[in-house]
C-alpha cells in the first residue's frame, strides 16, 4: 500500500517551526509535495536566515514522513528565500535592498548602536545579506563597532561603494570625515546627507539594511520616517522610567508614520557582578515588558549589562562575532531571528512585479 499526498500533508501539519509557531502547512512553508510508490519529496521554504535552523527542521520532516505506512525514502529540500516586504505608502523602495529595519531608541546612551551591529550580524550570520545605515549623523559609532578604516570609493564621481566589515555592507558619514571632526550641521542638511547616503549608496542584493538611527523624536527623525521606506521598526529601551517615557514618543512617531513597530528590546535589563555572579537590576525591571503589553506589541528579548559587550564593540568586534557562543550572542541570534520571521509575515511587495502597461497606435 503506498502512500498518499493527503497522507504526506497530514504529517507535515504536525510538525510546527519553533521559530514561527505554525505548522508547515498552515505557514505554507511545506510545498511542492510529489509521491511515487513509497517515495516522497517535500520543499520546504523558509522565509527568514535559517543557516543553524535548516537540518534540525530537515530532520524533523525526515522522521515524520519515513514514519508513515508505506513510505521507503524522503527526500526534504529546506531552503531560506528572502523577499521584499511592504513598506509604508508613498514611499519609493530602494534598488538592491528588500527589507529595511530602523533601529531607534527616544533618548541616547540606551546602547541602540550596540545592538543595531549586532543585530546586522547576527542576521548576517544565519546566511542573510545584509547592510548597517549608520544614520547617526552628528554621533557616527558604527565605523568603529564594525572595525572599518578608510574612505569609501566612488567609481563614478556621484555614488559611494559601501565599506565592508565582518561580512556586511556599511555606509556612515564617519567614513567621510575625522573621528574628531564635529558635525555643525542645521537639520536639512543632516536629513539631506542622510537620504544621500542611503540612496547613493551601491547596497549589492540586500536581504534587509538596518539602519542605526540618530536618537530622538525631532523634525529629522520624522522626515527619515517619512521618506525611507522602512519594513519595519525596533525601539530599544532600558527597563529605567526616564528612557521608557522617550521610547514611547519613538514608538508613536513611527505609528504616526504607519512605519509598523516590529518589538520592543530592553537594553541592560539586569546587571551580573563578574566576580560574585550576583544579579541586580540597576535600572528598574520589566519596564521594557510592561511597554510591550501596554502597546500590544512584541517583547522581543532582554540584555544585559555586561563589560564584555561594551568592550567588544569599541575593539571593533562586536559580541555576535566576537563570542559567537556565549549566552549573549544567542540572545542576540534569537531576536534577530524573531524579528526575521515577523518580516517575512508581512504582505509581500509587489510592485516590482506588476506589468506596465504599454499603449500604442495600431
Amino acid at each position: 500500500m503506498s502512500v498518499t499526498v493527503e497522507q504526506v500533508n497530514e504529517a507535515l501539519k504536525a510538525i510546527v517551526d519553533p521559530n514561527t509557531q505554525k505548522d508547515l502547512v498552515a505557514s505554507r512553508e511545506a510545498r511542492n509535495v510529489r509521491v511515487e510508490g513509497g517515495e516522497v519529496a517535500v520543499d520546504v521554504e523558509l522565509g527568514y536566515p535559517a543557516r543553524s535552523q535548516i537540518e534540525p527542521i530537515r530532520r524533523q520532516v525526515v522522521a515524520a514522513l519515513r514514519a508513515l505506512p508505506g513510505v521507503t525514502n524522503v527526500s526534504a529540500n529546506v531552503y531560506q528565500k528572502i523577499v521584499a516586504h511592504s513598506v509604508q505608502r508613498g514611499v519609493k523602495t530602494l534598488p538592491g535592498v528588500k527589507n529595511i529595519i530602523a533601529v531607534a531608541s527616544g533618548k541616547g546612551g540606551v546602547g541602540k548602536s550596540t545592538t543595531a551591529v549586532n543585530l546586522a550580524l547576527a542576521l548576517a550570520a544565519e546566511g542573510a545579506s545584509v547592510g548597517m545605515l549608520d544614520a547617526d549623523i552628528y554621533g557616527p559609532s558604527q565605523p568603529t563597532m564594525l572595525g572599518i578604516t578608510g574612505r569609501p570609493e566612488s567609481r563614478d564621481g556621484k555614488t559611494l561603494e559601501p565599506m565592508e566589515g565582518h561580512g556586511i555592507q556599511a555606509s556612515s558619514i564617519g567614513f567621510m570625515i575625522d573621528l574628531d571632526t564635529p558635525m555643525v550641521w542645521r537639520g536639512p542638511m543632516v536629513t539631506q546627507a542622510l537620504e544621500q547616503l542611503l540612496r547613493d549608496t551601491n547596497w549589492r542584493d540586500l536581504d534587509y539594511l538596518v539602519i542605526d538611527m540618530p536618537p530622538g523624536t525631532g523634525d529629522i527623525h520624522l522626515t527619515l520616517a517619512q521618506k525611507i521606506p522602512v519594513t519595519g521598526a525596533v525601539i530599544v529601551t532600558t527597563p529605567q522610567d526616564i528612557a521608557l517615557i522617550d521610547a514611547r514618543k519613538g514608538l508613536k512617531m513611527f505609528e504616526k508614520v504607519g512605519v509598523p513597530i516590529l518589538g520592543i528590546v530592553e537594553n541592560m535589563a539586569m546587571h551580573v557582578c563578574s566576580n560574585c555572579g550576583h544579579a541586580e537590576h540597576i535600572f528598574g525591571q520589566g519596564g521594557g515588558e510592561r511597554m510591550a503589553k501596554e502597546y500590544d506589541i512584541e517583547y522581543l528579548g532582554g540584555l544585559p549589562l555586561d563589560i564584555r559587550i561594551r568592550e567588544q564593540a569599541d575593539s571593533g568586534k562586536p559580541t555576535v562575532v566576537a563570542d559567537p557562543d556565549s549566552e549573549v550572542a544567542a540572545i542576540y541570534r534569537q531576536i534577530a531571528r524573531r524579528l526575521a520571521v515577523k518580516i517575512a509575515d508581512k504582505a509581500r511587495d509587489m510592485s516590482l512585479k506588476i506589468p506596465s502597461i504599454v499603449v500604442q497606435n495600431t
